[in-house]
């Protein structure tokens, strides 16, 4: 056989080393120029998207944060996480420049040769708080989800300087620093409804001290109904702010064990309640 060219991925005899040994990815895969999706991505039905199980015209709260002190936008925030668990925000403070540049920066960094982002691989990381990687569990899941992602976790300007990748670090900070106001304001709204009266130093650091930001990537897929991106699951934080791209595909769970689908909105944030705000709520 030439070397030189290509194993069809249907003749593969480890995907793995493909896609997570070597660095290339689900995006590397994708661009392979696939006709049928991998066997590995096609998750139970069960685990599935379908229009069977999404509610129509269903869509959580967007909120005008335009004035932050006025008590019904206080209580616009608390009904929705009440309620849905999740909101939009919209005039929220973040500047629309600081939104597409990181935007632009998570592009930059999945578009780097795979030799680049391997560097940064569970086996090659310079630090346990960087972490490049693909699916979420690829060596224990029974169904790999078709996705990328850049884990960086905050540890100071230093560390983050010194060892988060060259090629999104400066405006991954910009939108991490131009987030919190954001937070703590939330925050603010969000205590005050479980009869905290006021956050001192303590209480701050207790619910903001550790911080997290994951670049995700869904490279085009050939079979999108049969796989996803992200599981179903929670995020174990207090709260998780997400910033989406404009091609959409994000549902939250509603009602009846169906589906809602959250629209991108044109500089909004996405605001998602974690398991530590919901057990400090009592549910």
């Amino acid at each position: 056989m030439d070397p030189t060219v290509a194993t069809p991925i249907s003749e593969s005899s480890n995907i793995t080393d493909l896609v997570v040994t070597n660095g290339n990815g689900v995006k590397g895969l994708s661009e392979m120029g696939l006709k049928t999706l991998p066997k590995q991505y096609i998750q139970p039905v069960e685990e599935r998207i379908t229009v069977s199980n999404i509610l129509p015209q269903e869509s959580i709260p967007i909120i005008d944060m335009s004035n932050w002190d006025e008590q019904k936008v206080s209580e616009s925030i608390c009904d929705a996480a009440e309620k849905w668990g999740f909101f939009q925000i919209i005039n929220h403070g973040v500047p629309i420049e600081v939104l597409e540049n990181v935007k632009d920066a998570t592009h930059r960094f999945f578009n780097l040769p795979a030799e680049e982002k391997r560097k940064f691989s569970k086996e090659n990381s310079p630090s346990n708080s960087v972490r490049f990687g693909t699916s979420f569990s690829p060596e224990a899941e029974k169904a790999l989800e078709w996705k990328d992602y850049l884990s960086l976790f905050y540890v100071s300007e230093d560390e983050a300087s010194a060892l988060w990748p060259y090629a999104c670090k400066d405006q991954v900070l910009e939108y991490m620093r131009g987030s919190e106001l954001v937070i703590q304001r939330l925050l603010e709204a969000l205590m005050k409804r479980i009869n905290v009266k006021e956050i001192d130093e303590t209480k701050e650091s207790l619910l903001m001290g550790s911080k997290r930001i994951n670049l995700n990537y869904y490279p085009i897929c050939p079979n999108l109904e049969l796989t996803v991106g992200v599981g179903r699951h929670s995020d174990v934080s207090t709260l998780t702010i997400l910033l989406q791209d404009n091609i959409g595909g994000l549902y939250v769970r509603g009602n009846n064990d169906s589906w809602v689908h959250i629209p991108p909105v044109s500089g909004s944030l996405v605001i998602n309640v974690g398991d530590a705000l919901q057990i400090m709520s009592n549910g």
